[in-house]
């Protein structure tokens, strides 16, 4: 029998990568919604914009810095230029005192998501064998999601010590964002194949030619991707929803602690079994998780159900995405997996603007319940991608 290989160390450095770029944002994203809707007076409609538009740059920036980094060949310092960005940008939120300000900080820290994203995926692509790629992806996950609980719980406690004061917790979210940036500029290097191949293959550019040379396999996991982002929306209507059922302000960020938590807990499981199992029973139950979480938050009267809520929607993001991106660095050809990450994370970046935009509309025109049942009809409509994977 064959041992299964060691996760490569280049992927658990840039799973703490991860872990400590999140821990920073998730500090500022669990506040961010009501910062806005309490703090500076902007409606769930602004907030559904905001979130939509930067989630949805982020997404599709992506494209061309995948695309760069299949040209380049040099995947690290691109992903370093994403993370640094990011870092930048952390103290414009402290220093924001308008929607409008706030948009600003938000959009550029989602540039740096962008630059980053796509070349940081095809760089764990390149680090590790195929026989455990849903291990890789999803260990990176999960490292990334313990960030995400740690920060809202880190957020929680300084709003409690400081007595509401927003700007000052942000202040700390600049410390991990900075260290984040210094571990993988020091403690991370492409492969030696990946620099030979820049030999070979440094004359690639991005194209539409190009990326429908893909093949059929990656382009129906990129229309399950962007069916399944159209249906889950942005995570601040969750902490709005909390706070709608009578949660106070300093415990919000709570909601995204229970469902970080979840989300780290079933991501590295999830994508161990990825590599045992067709894919399209574990997509299958992901989205069934999105549909009962939906319905359960719409109709949710208590903090115990709305926690139920938030259990399924984490135990959803465990079993799929990390089972995405493994999916897509398999079907994308070896040359042109920057590019392949890129085209996936541009169409779910389109589906994502949309979700957040009519998730505020919703809220706004019709009530909260309405958002939820609409995100619940959407995931059931993506089940019908399943049949095919």
């Amino acid at each position: 029998m064959t041992a299964t290989p060691a996760i490569p160390r280049g992927v658990w450095v840039l799973g703490f990568v991860s872990l400590l770029m999140d821990l920073s944002s998730e500090m500022i994203h669990a506040l961010l919604p009501l910062y806005l809707t309490v703090g500076l007076g902007a409606s769930a409609l602004v907030v559904g914009l905001i979130e939509g538009i930067a989630e949805a740059t982020a997404l599709i920036v992506k494209v061309f810095s995948g695309a760069l980094s299949d040209r380049l060949r040099n995947r690290k310092w691109l992903t370093a230029l994403g993370y640094g960005l990011a870092a930048i940008s952390k103290p414009l939120f402290p220093l924001a005192t308008t929607p409008a300000m706030v948009f600003t900080a938000r959009f550029a820290d989602r540039i740096g998501k962008g630059i980053r994203g796509a070349p940081r995926d095809a760089l764990i692509a390149d680090l590790t064998p195929e026989s455990i790629r849903g291990a890789a992806f999803g260990l990176r996950q999960s490292l990334d999601t313990v960030g995400a609980v740690i920060g809202p719980l880190l957020a929680m406690a300084l709003m409690l010590a400081w007595n509401d004061d927003f700007r000052a917790v942000f202040w700390v979210a600049v410390i991990p964002a900075m260290l984040s940036f210094a571990l993988i500029t020091f403690a991370v290097r492409d492969p030696k194949t990946t620099r030979k191949a820049a030999v070979a293959g440094g004359k690639t550019a991005f194209t539409w030619k190009l990326a429908r040379g893909l093949g059929r396999a990656f382009w129906l996991v990129t229309a399950m991707g962007a069916a399944m982002t159209l249906a889950r929306f942005s995570e601040a209507f969750l902490i709005l929803r909390a706070t709608d059922l009578g949660v106070a302000m300093a415990f919000a960020p709570l909601v995204l602690v229970g469902m970080s938590a979840v989300y780290a807990l079933s991501a590295y499981p999830a994508g161990r079994l990825a590599d045992r199992m067709p894919p399209a029973a574990l997509l299958a139950a992901g989205i069934a998780c999105l549909v009962a979480a939906d319905i359960v938050l719409a109709l949710s009267t208590s903090v115990a159900a709305f926690a139920a809520g938030i259990v399924l929607w984490g135990l959803h993001m465990g079993l799929t995405q990390g089972l995405l991106a493994a999916m897509v660095a398999n079907a994308a050809p070896e040359d042109r997996r920057g590019t392949a990450f890129g085209v996936f994370n541009l169409a779910s970046g389109i589906a994502m603007l949309a979700a957040s935009v009519i998730a505020g509309a919703l809220w706004h025109y019709v009530g909260p319940a309405a958002t939820f049942w609409a995100g619940a009809a959407l995931a059931g409509a993506a089940f019908a991608f399943t049949r095919l994977a």
